[in-house]
């Protein structure tokens, strides 16, 4: 998985929206996937036009997420959000403005309503992680 700095890099040089579509496509190839026993109910992002699953583990005073989608473009935001948000104390992922993120990589206006919906019904999974983790 790529850090957002990096990934920001990489899109900057993607001059149209088909290259960076391509390339969102590329990150969702190469998301790992989830074991079937992780596809259950309460691992899913109610919210998601496509089915979703998000899984947390805390370590270390930092949350960790793995997740999966059914659908290949859906698999490449979250490999996007998983590079913004894994690796981060709750305090860093409530200060994230995934808006302004998404806004320099260039896909905030090429997303459709149901995948903006659905990309922030992910964050706010995420949010609710962070902010219930044990302390």
């Amino acid at each position: 998985m790529e850090d957002i700095q990096t990934l920001i890099e990489n899109f900057s040089f993607l001059e149209t929206w088909e290259d960076k579509y391509q390339y969102l496509i590329d990150l969702g190839e190469n998301l790992p996937a989830l074991k079937a026993s992780y596809k259950t109910d309460s691992f899913k992002v109610s919210g998601c036009q496509s089915q979703v699953w998000l899984i947390p583990s805390f370590e270390k005073g930092k949350l960790f997420f793995k997740a999966d989608s059914d659908a290949i473009m859906v698999k490449g935001i979250i490999a996007i959000l998983l590079s913004i948000y894994s690796g981060k104390t709750p305090q860093e992922i409530k200060n994230i403005e995934v808006e302004k993120v998404f806004a320099k990589l260039g896909l905030g206006e090429h997303l459709s309503p149901s995948r903006r919906n659905g990309m922030m019904s992910m964050v706010e999974k995420i949010r609710f992680y962070a902010a219930h983790v044990e302390k």
